[in-house]
């Protein structure tokens, strides 16, 4: 597997990034963001929100064509994560692999830290 842009603390796969781009050729958004909020059924929950505007503080990866951002407070439950994009029998869908997750939930999208 080929990583586009790396970030000392996020990576996303070129697939990812070619999921975004033909998201986003479809939108008048130009990056999806990718966020950790509160909540979820095991404590944090990954979201994603296609967004017209970065701000100033966010980290902007760019690869094939879109962008993916993060903000600065989601960065260090993101550090040495991974987005990719899966393509598979149990769907397609974006996920993260993220190694200070030490708990999921069975639907990927939330996660503990102990």
């Amino acid at each position: 597997m080929s990583d586009v842009a790396v970030d000392a603390t996020f990576v996303v796969t070129e697939r990812a990034f070619k999921r975004v781009a033909e998201i986003l050729a479809k939108e008048t958004a130009s990056a999806l963001r990718v966020a950790v909020e509160g909540g979820g059924c095991s404590g944090f929950q990954y979201t994603y929100d296609l967004v017209e505007t970065t701000a100033e503080d966010d980290l902007v990866l760019s690869g094939s064509d879109a962008t993916v951002v993060v903000d600065p407070v989601s960065l260090p439950f993101l550090a040495g994560a991974q987005l990719d994009f899966v393509d598979d029998l149990m769907g397609r869908a974006f996920q993260i692999n993220n190694p200070n997750a030490q708990a999921s939930c069975g639907c990927g999208t939330s996660f503990s830290l102990l």
